[in-house]
This record gives C-alpha cells, sequence and structure tokens, in this order.
C-alpha cells in the first residue's frame, strides 16, 4: 500500500466535528483517549499523522479562556520545531526529495507566508547570540539538507502565531502597540529549525516586528538547563531508561524480523539499518506523501512502517509504567521550569518586562517537561507542538495570582500532578500560582524519593 492510499483510509479516523458555542469537540482530544473519536486499538498510522501536524484549517484553541474578572499577566511558550527533513539516511537508498525553498503559492500556503520570506530577506543583519547570527533566517535549499526546517515546518508556526496573536494581543492586549524589547524573552538551541521555527512563530504573533527590538539568546543545551547543566544523577536515570529501551528491543521478535527484512531490501547488515533509526526517515516519506524506498530486492513498505511505530508506542507505555524516565525528567526539566516561575514571580510584582517568553526547542526538550508535570497522558510531540504556561491576575482581588497549562491548545491544567487535587476541591476555573510554585521549589524533589530539597542535592545524591 502506497502512502497516499493509507492517508485516504485514514481521512474517516480524524474528527473534525464541533461542539456547541463553537468549542471544539477534540478539546481533550489530543491529550486523553476519546473512545468515540480515535481508533479502539491504538493505530500507529493514525498516531503518525497526528505527529506530521500537516497543516490544514486553522485548530480552535483554549488559550486564553477565562473568566472576564482575570486579567493576563505573562505568557510562556515552548514549541518544538516544525517538520523538518530526517536528520538519518536509510543507506543505499535515494534520500527523498522534498525542496526547502519557500515558495509562496505552493501547497501547504499560508497568507503571510509571501510577507514572511520578504521580511526575513531584510534581518540579515539581525543581532543574535552567538553563534546564532551565522544560521540563515529561513529554509532556502532546493534539495532540503538533513534536520532542515521545510514549507510545511514554517507554516505550521506562521499558524500557531496567528493563533496567539488573535488571542492574547487582539483580545487581551498582553503587550502594548508600541512594545518593547525587554517584554519579549527569547530563546533558542543552535541550529537553524530552532531559530526559524522561532521567527516564524514570532512573524505570526508580531507581523513586520522591527528587528531591531528582537533578540535572540542561544541555549546550548536541549534541556535549556543554561548554568545548571551538571545533575549526575539525572545522567544515571537516563543510562537506565536507555537499558530498559534496549531490553524492549530485544524482546520484541517482529520487530527483529522487520529490520531483518529491512536490511536484505537495503542490503547492509541488520545492526547497520538499525542504526540509522529509519523510523526517521520514513515518517519524512508519510508526511510528505513521498513513496517508501525500492531497491532491486524489493521495497520498504506501510507493514514495516506499522511494526516500528508499533514498536515506538508500546516505548512509551512502558516508559510511563516503569517511571525511570520521570526521574530523568524531574531533574531535566528543574532549571527550565525554575527560570520560567521566576519570569513569572516578578509579573505577579508589577514588572513589565518579559511578558512574553518564547523557548524554540526540541522534542527532547517538551518531552520531559510534559513527563514532570505529571501529563502522562500527553502525546509524544508533535512537529509544531506548543506547550503554553498562562499566568493571570485576579481583578476582584489583585494580590491573587492563577496559571493555566495548555497543550497544542488543549487546557491540561486539571492533568497536572501540582493541580488534579486542587480541581477536586475548588470550583476555581484555574490553578493557584503558588501551587506550582511549591511544586517547582520543592514537590519535584519530594517525587524523587529520598531526603533531597533541592536541585543540586538532588543531582548529587549518593547510593542513587
Amino acid at each position: 500500500m502506497d502512502v497516499l492510499t493509507a492517508l485516504l483510509l485514514l481521512v474517516h479516523l480524524i474528527p473534525v466535528s464541533t461542539a456547541k458555542n463553537g468549542v471544539s469537540s477534540k478539546s481533550r482530544k489530543r491529550i486523553m483517549p476519546d473512545p468515540v473519536t480515535e481508533p479502539p486499538v491504538t493505530d500507529p498510522v493514525y498516531e503518525a499523522l497526528l505527529y506530521c501536524n500537516i497543516p490544514s484549517v486553522a485548530e480552535r484553541s483554549m488559550e486564553g479562556h477565562a473568566p472576564h474578572h482575570f486579567k493576563l499577566v505573562s505568557v510562556h511558550v515552548f514549541i518544538r520545531h516544525g517538520d523538518r527533513y530526517p536528520l538519518y539516511v536509510i543507506p543505499k537508498t535515494k534520500r527523498p526529495e522534498i525542496d526547502c525553498t519557500l515558495v509562496a503559492n505552493r501547497k501547504p500556503y499560508h497568507p503571510k507566508l509571501e510577507a514572511f520570506i520578504s521580511h526575513m530577506s531584510k534581518g540579515s543583519g539581525a543581532s543574535f547570540e552567538s553563534p546564532l547570527n551565522s544560521l540563515p533566517l529561513y529554509p532556502n535549499h532546493p534539495l532540503c539538507e538533513m534536520g532542515e526546517l521545510t514549507q510545511t515546518g514554517v507554516v505550521q508556526h506562521l499558524q500557531n502565531g496567528q493563533l496567539l496573536r488573535d488571542i492574547y494581543l487582539k483580545k487581551h492586549k498582553l503587550l502594548p502597540n508600541d512594545w518593547s524589547a525587554d517584554q519579549l524573552y527569547l530563546e533558542t538551541t543552535g541550529k537553524s529549525r530552532t531559530l526559524q521555527s522561532g521567527l516564524a512563530l514570532l512573524y505570526g504573533f508580531l507581523p513586520d516586528f522591527d528587528w531591531k527590538k528582537i533578540y535572540f539568546r542561544h541555549q546550548p543545551s536541549a534541556l535549556f538547563c543554561s548554568g545548571s547543566c551538571y545533575c549526575p544523577v539525572r545522567n544515571q536515570y537516563l543510562e537506565k531508561e536507555q537499558r530498559r529501551q534496549y531490553l524492549l528491543r530485544l524482546k520484541n521478535s517482529q520487530l527483529e524480523k522487520t529490520y531483518g527484512e529491512m536490511a536484505k531490501i537495503v542490503d547492509v547488515p541488520t545492526k547497520q539499518l538499525r542504526a540509522a533509526n529509519p523510523i526517521d526517515s520514513m515518517l519524512c516519506h508519510l508526511c510528505h506523501n513521498v513513496s517508501f524506498p525500492c531497491t532491486r530486492n524489493g521495497c520498504v513498505d506501510m507493514e514495516h512502517f506499522k511494526v516500528i511505530k508499533t514498536h515506538q508506542i508500546e516505548d512509551e507505555r512502558e516508559r510511563r509504567e516503569k517511571k525511570l524516565y520521570l526521574g530523568y525528567s524531574l531533574l531535566g526539566a528543574h532549571p527550565i521550569l525554575n527560570q520560567t516561575i521566576g519570569r513569572m514571580q516578578r509579573a505577579t510584582e508589577g514588572r513589565k518586562e518579559e511578558l512574553f517568553a518564547l523557548y524554540s526547542a526540541h522534542d527532547v526538550t517538551l518531552s520531559p517537561v510534559l513527563s514532570a508535570l505529571g501529563l502522562s497522558e500527553a502525546r509524544f510531540p508533535r512537529f509544531a507542538a506548543r506547550l503554553i504556561f498562562e499566568l493571570w491576575q485576579d481583578r476582584e482581588k489583585p494580590n491573587e495570582h492563577s496559571v493555566r497549562i495548555l497543550y497544542n491548545g488543549v487546557d491540561v491544567t486539571f492533568h497536572t500532578s501540582f493541580c488534579q487535587d486542587h480541581h477536586k476541591r475548588s470550583p476555581k476555573p484555574m490553578c493557584p500560582f503558588e501551587n506550582l510554585v511549591r511544586f517547582v521549589k520543592r514537590d519535584m524533589f519530594v517525587a524523587l524519593g529520598g531526603s533531597s530539597t533541592n536541585y543540586d542535592d538532588a543531582c548529587h545524591r549518593e547510593g542513587f
């Protein structure tokens, strides 16, 4: 079966219905299983298409929803970069031919794409923290380079930015019309795909922004841990988690058989094929409707893809059960969460700097944060995933502040470990800000067990 046939067969599986009052009936679909709209058994191709996040109609979202007496104070956005070319190649096969130049009238289309290209071409003198100033501001190769953002990836984040503009600027007036550089905080890793994704979202959010007001900081670590990256216990959790992954793979005889079949097709040892991480390249074929590769020995096909993708889903399920990844996540996500609540605390004091923060990151950034927050049902971060922290002030009680957490437009606040119980006890529509502060300052370490009460102790505790 070719990729297009599979896509067509799946059309009936993708829910598009809308509930009353214009609120999407999928408001919980993306994070919590919905037996009505989702396949009864996890379908690997369905999951892969959600991961592709192919741009279509503008999605409805729950960002910015609050009772009228609440005032939006600050917003903190964590994104995964948009659709990219693979980082790995299936050995001895032709690379998928994807064009990474931006063409305004080519699909996927966005009404701001042409203006975005024009604006990026004027930003060549932009002042960013080194080494970001040496990166191209938008994708521009006729044949994509490894890991390069595609036009799909740009459009995904133009859509994200426009959606956030409509909610946070037009509706809630988060920034004044004459906003200043110090009201934004922008940070990205040193990959072109993350910088370009951040710029695409920013352009959708602040069209035709003044280049002199934009400054991206460089983050060397995918965990955004800044000066707090040395954490031996976190690395021990990761090693144990990788061992768990390895043992699960060894148990899967169907997976080994599939890798063996694919290795014969491309005429390399099975070990070499597995090391080439074929799922990364196959997802690109699926997302871009390009046939899987063939050789004189046969073709890689959808059945091969389903076996590998199904194993990935099983791995995620076991990962949640075994809790090793949770230990890694609590320590891995702490620095960025600590930085975020520091920014929020300054906003509660009436400070007007850094009201909108954007971290342009990777799946390996968002996954630990989601896990640490207790969002165990969250899907693996799709291309252009967004995780948002909103800080609100109660106008009737100005000293009270609340938070909302949203993942891909879904309000997941009361799925978080720090606010599940509050939701059961209180009718308030949001979570008290102090719950999040207590979680980051204390409860994250309690969840690790042991007697650690701070990040440094938890990272260096003996006898783990």
